[in-house]
């Protein structure tokens, strides 16, 4: 836990945890606020979480989430009432510190002089310049001029950033890049699956970023809060303003796990658990594990979502570990799918209702979680079948695998980067933004009609450098995008589907049939995930080496 004091009355930290609260009972604190929203990071342990333990350590809670990047006058004011309601000293906390520091110097701007506001937010280590600048500009913050500029500026630190950065370098050393992006971990979310099914620890999944940004290249450690595109800039947390010549979207998606009522407060504990979450993903081995018998649902949401394979990837692993056990006669194996089909391409599906048979599965489509109570360990469904009324059902649960519902950021969504859906708004085989020429994205973010999965951004990273290139050397784009998406279905230990396709559901597979056939279980494509897929990740995938991702050159005519 690292607080840094701003006044005697207040300090700030980045995220902290339920272990750290003691710590901060013992430093004298008497209350804590939360500005950060609960679901915002794939590690974030949930304001119920600290608060359960705060009461217990006799501190005054506060939840006051500002969504990153956009603070508003009202937040500050919010704010600036807590301090005044709550017994001092205070923390507050968001992911990094800096959107509290942004709140306490916009709640002191009408009776403490900017530079004081300067002076002490400072010496705790927050540069709050830009937020000065949009202070004395009457609460905007002028984007003509910047506080830094780049020859590119990458947005998101993900698996899609990295790559596209280090395949920049690798074309051009010379080029001045910027990634922004708030984590101070990187984590391979592919590899949560295996650990919710016992086969890898969590530990390996995770990287510290700092490690991973190419050399040469700018870690800018924070959060964005607005586009303008018109002026090419981008604005950070704290109303910093970085210039760019050309722009890189990826920051991935967001896992709206509030969307479900009664989901942030029972994860982690009542049976409900899921894989997409760091710190729950062990959470799902755990009562695998402990198993005896009863009802385990695993749900999926409305598409899309990040590798939509891996709703029933949770099922199949969890199922074959009981099988394994013994046990999976005592266990009712429900998948609550809101969509009406096992499997977006067809020639895989064969396949898995196989496995859906084996396992004694029953399938439920068009069934979208709601809300969960979970020390009643009930859950609630909208049924939406087609050409029929909406329908809810209530049933009970002993054990839960969630998929949350995902969207795209919301500094995203409401940006003029985005579609109507607010999915950044991409021409589908260059990557190249539909309206601003300067412009590129890729990964989980993009609205190209395409699996949202790790193995697509390893080969739209080339692309993407490959045609951002081509555009400084004045040439139009000459790498194009074909879709391709992987996903590597565990259906049992020691047995993968590979899923490998393309736009419109074209089987794009890598390898040949008779190495990997992947319409059928096999052993070697469970030896690809396990053992040669994450090296490829960590040391070739984010180094900027393309191994079986050169890009598909548009044919001279």
């Amino acid at each position: 836990m690292d607080a840094k004091k701003i006044t005697d009355q207040i300090s700030v930290a980045p995220q902290i945890t339920a272990e750290d609260v003691r710590t901060i009972a013992a430093k004298g604190f008497r209350a804590i606020i939360c500005n950060r929203p609960d679901g915002e990071g794939a590690d974030q342990p949930a304001f119920d979480e600290i608060e359960r333990v705060a009461r217990e350590e006799g501190l005054t809670c506060r939840y006051l989430p500002v969504v990153s990047g956009k603070v508003t006058d009202a937040d500050a004011a919010d704010f600036g009432t807590a301090l005044m309601e709550l017994p001092g000293p205070v923390l507050a906390y968001c992911r990094t510190g800096t959107r509290c520091a942004t709140l306490w110097s916009l709640s002191k701007a009408a009776d403490t002089p900017t530079a004081d506001i300067l002076a002490a937010t400072k010496s705790a280590g927050y540069d709050m310049a830009g937020v000065v600048r949009r202070i004395v500009n009457g609460g905007k913050t002028p984007t003509d001029t910047g506080d830094a500029s780049y020859d590119v500026v990458i947005v998101g630190g993900g698996a899609a950033g990295i790559a596209v950065a280090s395949s920049l370098k690798a074309r051009r050393s010379g080029l001045e890049i910027a990634v922004i992006d708030p984590a101070g971990t990187h984590y391979y979310q592919p590899g949560w699956t295996m650990v919710g099914g016992g086969i890898f620890d969590a530990e390996t999944t995770a990287k510290t970023m700092g490690s991973l940004i190419p050399k040469g290249v700018h870690w800018l450690k924070s959060a964005v809060a607005a586009f303008e595109p018109k002026d090419n800039a981008v604005v950070l947390d704290g109303c910093r303003v970085v210039k760019y010549k050309r722009l890189v979207v990826c920051p991935g998606l967001k896992l709206d796990w509030g969307a479900v009522e009664g989901l942030v407060e029972t994860l982690g504990k009542n049976g409900v658990t899921s894989n997409y979450r760091y710190d729950l993903a062990p959470y799902t081995w755990e009562l695998v594990r402990g198993f005896k018998g009863g009802r385990a649902l695993f749900t999926q949401p409305p598409m899309p979502i990040k590798c939509a394979g891996a709703p029933q990837k949770a099922l199949y692993l969890s199922a074959n570990n009981w099988e394994r056990m013994g046990r999976l006669g005592s266990v009712d194996v429900q998948f609550m799918n809101a969509g009406g089909v096992l499997f977006g391409v067809k020639d895989y599906v064969p396949a898995l209702e196989k496995y859906i048979d084996r396992y004694g599965a029953t399938v439920n489509y068009f069934h979208n979680l709601t809300a969960v109570d979970g020390s009643a360990k009930t859950a609630t469904f909208t049924i939406n079948r087609p050409d029929a009324e909406p329908e809810t059902l209530m049933t009970e649960f002993d054990m839960m695998h969630v998929t949350p519902p995902q969207t795209a950021p919301d500094f995203i969504r409401v940006s003029p980067l985005a579609d109507a859906a607010g999915w950044v708004d991409v021409d589908q085989a260059t990557l190249r933004h539909a309206e601003y020429d300067n412009i590129w994205s890729l990964g989980d973010v993009m609205n190209a009609p395409n699996a949202k999965t790790a193995a697509a951004a390893r080969m739209q990273a080339p692309i993407v450098a490959e045609n951002l290139v081509d555009d400084i050397d004045g040439k139009s784009p000459t790498a194009i995008y074909n879709g391709y998406g992987s996903c590597p279905l565990t259906v049992e230990r020691g047995k993968i589907l590979l899923a490998e396709f393309g736009y419109g559901g074209v089987l794009l597979p890598t390898l040949p049939k008779w190495m990997i056939d992947g319409t059928k279980p096999t052993r070697a494509a469970w030896i690809l995930k396990e053992q040669i897929l994450p090296p490829v990740y960590w040391k070739a995938m984010l180094r900027g080496k393309e191994w079986m991702a050169k890009p598909e050159k548009i044919s001279a005519s």
